[in-house]
């Protein structure tokens, strides 16, 4: 079994919480492929000085292959009971299942993320020059400057509201 004492799935759930961050995740999740774990993994990195190095897509190989096998798949599964599951207990409970299995890996790959910045596999100190913004846009070509301003201020929100608690 996975150890899931770390500390950033808790920060996780707060900055997901933030106003405004769970539908602009979702946006990047839907529209442009992007994985919100990683996303979230990318804030938390911020907060601790890091920031990726040229290893990180080597790094993160096994983690966006789970993501992809595992926890993709049960997302798609899950949604697609959405409009079936209004008509039938079974399939609500069946979706229900389906949407903590989900919850599950993506804890899961939160804590690989973790790992992977404990032991410092591809990812470095930030230098004074960098932030959460050149990461984010370094991490995706296909991030807009528009794209991060959600999950900036909600990190500068969250930093504000607990400043000792990255």
């Amino acid at each position: 079994m996975t150890d899931h004492s770390t500390h950033l799935w808790p920060f996780a759930l707060r900055l997901y919480a933030c106003d405004g961050v769970q539908p602009a995740c979702l946006d990047l999740q839907d529209r442009l492929a992007l994985d919100v774990c990683e996303l979230l993994w990318l804030c938390w990195l911020d907060t601790r000085g890091l920031t990726l190095d040229d290893t990180a897509d080597h790094a993160l190989a096994e983690i966006r292959r789970w993501q992809r096998e595992v926890t993709q798949p049960l997302r798609q599964c899950r949604r697609a009971l959405k409009a079936p599951a209004a008509h039938s207990e079974w399939v609500t409970q069946t979706r229900d299942e389906l949407k903590r299995a989900e919850l599950d890996s993506e804890r899961n790959a939160l804590t690989r993320l973790e790992a992977l910045a404990t032991t410092r596999q591809g990812v470095r100190d930030k230098r004074p020059d960098e932030d959460l913004e050149t990461t984010l846009c370094r991490w995706s070509a296909r991030l807009s400057r528009e794209d991060c301003r959600p999950l900036l201020e909600a990190c500068r929100v969250l930093l504000r509201a607990e400043p000792g608690k990255p």
